[in-house]
């Protein structure tokens, strides 16, 4: 049983200012500045009194700058402090707040912004005293079941290999393949970093780890959604494409270093010296995603963003295994970074990481029916020979080398 090591990562606070993730520009300097903010504090007395409040509940990077951004066109939309604001009488107050709300409701902004526009002012007014019976009352806007503002097209198997072999790049291929297989979202693998896998991939193994834990969100704000600490796995296709790319990566810029991203910015904007250690962006993956479904022809190619690979993965979950039988619906979840139902996540077995790999090992990744067969005997094999120190692959080498002599003496 592997030692889950991602839970601890010592190392994980010189992330920052190595991989030059994170710069001052990233929160918008102009909010801040109007807001008087530092850090997780400000001083606006109503402005503290949030960040305190998402201070104690998440300490989310990600969180602070959507209240703050629209605490301030909030402002600026009124010509007054947030201290004034939260100054003004209640019915005042939700006037204001609706119709601000209500003019993002133009047809060029989804539903789901708007309304999460009331529940980011409504969360900054309930900090500063407006709860409970003297809770603003604002109406949100009807979203029906299954909505979507922006159409989006889930790839079939054959259409993502496709797509792998589409792509303008050996970084690009092991994206699309990696984000295919372990189903990690946009933000999340862009906060990717070499330490994280590189013992496994070092070590030859085909279905390497990703571990996905809170510290990620020094590199990304948004990765690891919700703080729930989980891992996934790549398809052996993935391994290789992603082991070819950092050769490539290496015959280029030198070693790679622990605490680079996996998947570094190719922007041509930066130095190509420091390219090695920018994260991407999200709309460089997103780029990238696109651009090699345009490549192979997918018909609808410009509805194929990162997440749709995501979606990909959870079918992949939920199919019918090499071996004919189906994943179980726990390891399903947790494959997807869910938290189980009740108490179902705290008997959940997460620590087993070779029962775990194993269990992956059995979906259905493979381009091709024998590669299926291949992994199902190579799965028998290896375990007929557990705990014995005997290589399974040597041992089907040397069955297929003796099955050929025996061929060749046959008249």
């Amino acid at each position: 049983m592997t030692e889950l090591s991602f839970i601890q990562t010592p190392n994980t606070l010189n992330v920052r200012s190595q991989t030059g993730a994170r710069s001052c520009s990233y929160d918008s300097a102009k909010f801040l500045k109007f807001l008087r903010v530092c850090g997780w504090r400000s001083e606006y007395e109503s402005v503290n009194a949030l960040l305190k409040h998402l201070w104690r509940k998440s300490r989310s990077e990600a969180s602070r700058k959507a209240y703050l951004r629209q605490i301030y066109l909030l402002c600026s939309s009124t010509s007054l402090t947030p201290d004034e604001l939260i100054k003004l009488p209640k019915k005042k107050i939700e006037e204001i707040v609706q119709d601000y709300a209500d003019q993002y409701n133009d047809g060029r902004h989804s539903i789901r912004y708007v309304n999460n526009i009331i529940h980011l002012l409504k969360g900054f007014f309930k900090a500063n005293g407006f709860k409970r019976s003297n809770a603003l009352e604002i109406e949100s806007h009807y979203m029906p079941s299954r909505y979507r503002k922006r159409p989006e097209y889930i790839p079939k198997k054959h259409e993502i290999y496709a797509m792998a072999d589409s792509a303008c790049s050996l970084r690009d291929r092991a994206i699309i393949l990696t984000l295919y297989s372990s189903g990690l979202r946009n933000a999340t693998l862009r906060a990717v970093l070499y330490r994280d896998v590189e013992e496994e991939l070092k070590r030859g193994i085909d279905n390497v780890m990703i571990p996905v834990y809170p510290e990620m969100k020094l590199v990304e704000p948004n990765a690891c959604k919700n703080n729930i600490p989980y891992y996934t796995f790549i398809c052996d296709e993935a391994t290789q494409a992603t082991r070819l790319y950092l050769r490539e990566r290496e015959e280029k810029y030198g070693k790679v270093m622990p605490n680079e991203p996996l998947f570094a910015s190719d922007y041509n904007q930066v130095p190509r010296e420091e390219r090695d250690s920018k994260i991407m962006s999200p709309r460089q993956l997103q780029k990238v995603v696109k651009h090699a479904a345009k490549r192979a022809r997918l018909p609808q190619w410009q509805y194929v963003t990162p997440h749709c690979l995501r979606k990909a993965f959870e079918t992949v979950l939920h199919s019918e295994l090499i071996d004919g039988g189906r994943l179980d619906p726990k390891i399903q979840e947790f494959f997807m970074g869910h938290i189980l139902p009740g108490s179902e996540d705290a008997y959940f077995n997460k620590m087993d990481v070779e029962y775990l790999r194993a269990e992956y090992s059995k979906l259905n990744f493979g381009r091709v029916v024998v590669e299926n067969k291949f992994k199902i005997l190579r799965m028998a094999v290896a375990r007929a020979f557990e705990g014995t120190g005997i290589d399974p692959d040597k041992v089907i080498e040397e069955y297929v080398r003796m099955r050929q002599d025996n061929i060749k003496e046959k008249p």
